[in-house]
Parts: structure tokens; sequence; C-alpha cells
């Protein structure tokens, strides 16, 4: 069995000479002052598959979360408020979310946060569009808070 001793130095070598002997070789680690308690929102359709489109707001917060467009989930632990104010989310706290993506109807829920594992599905129904009587090009799909102009 051959060493891999002159590899190892050559390795440990080079990561001092370009300056990664700190970064390359640590692994990296969460640092327990990450402010609140993580929450994760899954999702999906009818048939289980992710919505690669969807956004998750709190009603009272102007940004819009998008979800991972692979796994369709969003992930956070801190909201930031309109009038500059953190909602950072710990044990007990009963917080109000919405839901939507293009062409499904709007989902509210509300969630009270648990000290770890939280985790919500999220099912959103397809919106039933009747093509029969309208011109395809009028038709106006309301997407989260939208509303039509008269």
């Amino acid at each position: 069995m051959k060493s891999n001793a002159p590899f190892a130095r050559l390795l440990l070598g080079a990561s001092m000479i370009f300056g990664l002997a700190g970064t390359a070789l640590t692994p990296t680690v969460a640092f327990a002052d990450d402010p609140g308690i993580p929450l994760t929102v899954r999702v999906l359709d009818n048939e289980g598959n992710p919505v690669k489109t969807a956004v998750v707001r709190h009603p009272d917060e102007q940004d819009r979360h998008r979800v991972n467009t692979e796994l369709g989930t969003w992930t956070g632990s801190v909201l930031y408020m309109p009038d500059g104010s953190e909602l950072i989310f710990d044990k007990g706290m009963t917080i109000p979310f919405e839901v939507s993506a293009p062409g499904y109807s709007n989902y509210s829920f509300t969630y009270t946060m648990r000290k770890r594992k939280n985790e919500v599905d999220v099912v959103l129904e397809k919106m039933e569009i009747d093509m029969t009587d309208e011109d395809p090009e009028d038709i106006v799909i309301q997407f989260g808070r939208d509303k039509p102009i008269d």
C-alpha cells in the first residue's frame, strides 16, 4: 500500500502559499448566535410535486420569499418588517403566513413555533380556469395580493 504523505504535504503547502490554510482545511460550523429558530415551508401541488414559482410571506411584510426551485422549500428564522423591526422566530410564537403561486389558489396559515423540527407542508390547489367563454388574452390571473384595475 502506497503512502499519501507526499500528497498531503503538497496539499498543505499549496494551501499555505495561497492563504487557504484557515479556510480549506477547517470545516464550517453553525454559530450558536444565529438569530431565531429556523422554519421550513415546503410548497407542493396535489400530486406532491414542488411548486417552483411559489412565494412565502408574512401578511405585514412587504418582501416575498421565493422557494427553492428544486425542492419547493423556503427556510427562515427572522423576518424584516416595514417599520425596520425584526421578527425573530422563537419557541411558542404564533406567526401567520401567506403562500401564493401563479395558477394556484392562495393559501394562508398560522404556525406555532416549536423548539426544533419546524417544518410545514403546504398543498396549493390548481386554479380551475374555464377558457370556453373567454378570449385567452382577456383572462387575468391574480397573484398574491394583486387586485385587478377597473
